[in-house]
Parts: structure tokens; sequence; C-alpha cells
């Protein structure tokens, strides 16, 4: 190793340190705000805008441009990816909730429940099939467009900046790694608080972060572009936790397989995340 690489290399690191330690001063402000104060609903709004404020600066502060931040588009395939691949774990995460009797499909009364939350009891008669198709379109697309508002600044942060500045330090695998364990940590506050079983919402948890790493990080890189990400992150919010789980009844004692927390999608999310690890080494990403 050149002195001028070991240089780059302590550079690289000092640039890691300062955005970690700056997103972790801004986030504890709204963590506090989010288990304290109500509603919390507008301060995990502004959390997650924490990882992009801190990216701004620290670019600012090692005097680097803005436009570093990779906001060019990228190509249409990877943005078409990046929706498929997170409505299909969640799907496939579902379809083995309802096999194996962890969960119900919902029923009618359910179905009329959900239609009445999000405005469709009064516009004509719907079947529950009916209801179900059009509710799935509009989240799958206007959930999905206003979620990536606030996905943005979180990937502007971790994919957009933080997973650029790993990958001049570690390779693939450790990039993705890191860089997933540092995302889940940065959530652990919330889920310690809300958490009904923390040790098996919080290992569950791990799990599902760090294999999305690996998927996200493959798009990011594949793409050189930050907005796969964004879209990504918001697609797999919607599905996770506004579409699937509101198609689903609880069965009695099977709680902690269900969910964004859940044991069957940190199964489902590893599996996907090891295919496309060894797909990133294969390609020599």
């Amino acid at each position: 190793m050149t002195l001028e690489t070991l240089s780059e290399r302590k550079e690289a690191w000092k640039t890691i340190i300062i955005f970690l330690a700056i997103v972790t001063v801004l986030s504890s402000l709204f963590h506090y705000a989010i288990v304290n104060l109500y509603p919390s609903r507008i301060y995990i709004g502004a959390l997650m805008w924490c990882p992009a404020i801190a990216a701004i600066i620290t670019l600012r502060i090692k005097k680097r441009p803005i436009s570093s931040l990779h906001w060019n588009w990228g190509k249409w395939k990877y943005i078409r990816l990046s929706y498929f691949v997170p409505a299909l774990y969640g799907i496939i995460t579902y379809v083995l909730i309802w096999i194996f009797g962890l969960g119900e499909l919902a029923n009618k009364e359910t179905i009329t429940v959900w239609a009445k939350d999000i405005g469709l009891i009064g516009i004509g008669t719907l079947n529950s099939t009916s209801i179900v198709i059009i509710a799935v379109i509009l989240l799958g697309t206007v959930e999905v467009i206003r979620s990536a508002a606030t996905t943005l600044g979180e990937e502007i942060g971790w994919r957009g900046f933080f997973i650029y500045e790993l990958r001049k330090v570690l390779s693939f695998t450790g990039v993705s790694v890191f860089s997933g364990v540092i995302w889940a940590t940065w959530h652990w506050p919330v889920i310690v608080y809300y958490g009904e079983n923390v040790f098996v919402e919080l290992a569950s948890f791990y799990v599902v972060i760090i294999s999305m790493s690996f998927m996200m990080t493959y798009y990011t890189f594949k793409s050189n572009s930050l907005w796969p990400a964004v879209l990504f992150h918001a697609v797999s919010n919607v599905y996770i936790q506004k579409i699937l789980p509101e198609l689903t009844i609880k069965s009695e004692g099977t709680e902690y397989w269900l969910g964004e927390y859940g044991v069957m999608f940190a199964i489902v999310t590893s599996v996907f995340g090891i295919y496309f690890w060894r797909k990133a080494l294969k390609e020599k990403l």
C-alpha cells in the first residue's frame, strides 16, 4: 500500500466518522422527541431526513459539492427492479404466513374497514375484490410517492453518500454489512421503546436491514444513482407496513412472525440478501 493510498483511506475514515457523529447528534434530538412527545409521526419524518442533513454538512466541512451525491436518475432497468424486488419479497413473506397458518387472509368485514380508512366507502357499490385491487393500486403508487418524500432523506445520506465513502475502504461485502449494521442501529431507540418482545424484534430487524443493505447497495452501485434506493425503500415500507398487514388477520400466538420486525420477513429477506451478495461477487461489483 502506497503512502498516497494510505492517506486516502485515512481521509475516507475521517469523513465517515464525521458523518456518523453528525447523524448521531441530529438523530438523538428526534429520537428523544419520538419517545417523549406527541404526535410522533412528525418527528419520525424529521428523523428520516437527519442522514441527508448530516451528509450535506459533512460535504460542506470537507469542501465537496452537493452535486457529488449521485443525483442522476440512472437506467430505468434499475428503477423498475427497485419497485419489483421489495414488492416481491413482501408478497412472498405474507403468502408464507397465510400458507403456514401464522395469519389469515382478511375477511370481507376487515377489508371494508380498510376501505373506509382510505376513503373508498361511499364512491359506489364495490365488492371486496374491487376494494382490494383499487386500494393496492392507490397505495402502490400514490402512497409510494408520498413515502419517497421521507425515504429520500435517508437515502441521500445512507446510499447517496455513506456507502460511497465506505467503498473507498471496504469491499462490497464490507460496505453492505457495515452500512446495514449502522442503519439498523440507527433505528433501535424506536424499536426498544415501542417493541413488545424487544430481543426478537431487534434480532429480526437487524437481519432484515442487513439483507436489504445488500440489495440496495447492489442497485446503487450498478446504477450509480441514489434513486433506485429511494424507490426500493419506499416500496418496501408501503408493502410491509400499509398493504399486506391490512390484508392479514393475526392468529393468536403468532404475532412475532408478522410485520417488518417479524421472523418470517427476516427469513425471506435473508434469502434475497444472500442472492444479491452472490450476484455482486460474481459480477465483481
